[in-house]
């Protein structure tokens, strides 16, 4: 990647820890621009959806005008990183999502909502995931949801110890349950930035 130019990398504004992707990402050298129009995706390279609350994004993306947007351009091929609440607003199924809740889709999972339940059943463990190095990832999990099922599409990167699966990737789509964007360890979005600079 030496000598390739600063990827544009996106990340989605509306609610959430955006901020925390945008320190992460600008560190690794990329050229971050926080998106919540959908004259701000078509400029970017890559889209990172952060971690929220994903009924609440879904919302706001339909009443920005951003929701089909971004659907033609996961659809496109757009690399797009979406964590706990992103990981949920590209689940093509949503198990348990409220009345009238909408994902973008474009990977091949069934995902739960706050499967570990409230803010207080929040942890943090040790993942092995060879996709990214042979080091153990130390991942936090804040409310966050679990794939329930991943389609013949998804690639699984990470699961607990009892199975549940927790990281996949699916082409240019990559999510996570936990939240990389706080523990300092920058691995995920350099993964991350690797698919930008492949696209």
């Amino acid at each position: 990647m030496a000598g390739s130019p600063a990827p544009k990398v996106g990340v989605l504004a509306l609610q959430g820890d955006f901020r925390e992707h945008a320190n992460v990402l600008r560190g690794l050298g990329a050229e971050v621009s926080l998106v919540r129009r959908p004259e701000e995706l078509s400029a970017v390279d890559g889209l990172v959806i952060p971690g929220g609350e994903s009924s609440v994004m879904d919302k706001l993306a339909r009443a920005f005008g951003l929701a089909e947007p971004l659907k033609e351009a996961i659809h496109a091929g757009l690399p797009v990183y979406g964590t706990c609440a992103g990981l949920i607003m590209l689940a093509d199924s949503i198990v348990d999502g409220i009345r009238g809740q909408q994902s973008l889709g474009g990977l091949d999972v069934a995902v739960r909502r706050n499967a570990f339940g409230s803010q207080t059943e929040s942890f943090e463990t040790d993942l092995d995931i060879p996709a990214i190095g042979e080091h153990p990832l130390h991942a936090v999990f804040i409310r966050a949801p679990v794939v329930e099922s991943v389609g013949p599409l998804a690639t699984p990167l990470a699961a607990l110890t009892d199975g549940r699966v927790v990281a996949v990737e699916q082409g240019n789509l990559l999510g996570t349950s936990f939240h990389p964007e706080v523990t300092g360890d920058m691995r995920f979005h350099e993964y991350f930035l690797a698919k930008i600079h492949a696209a």
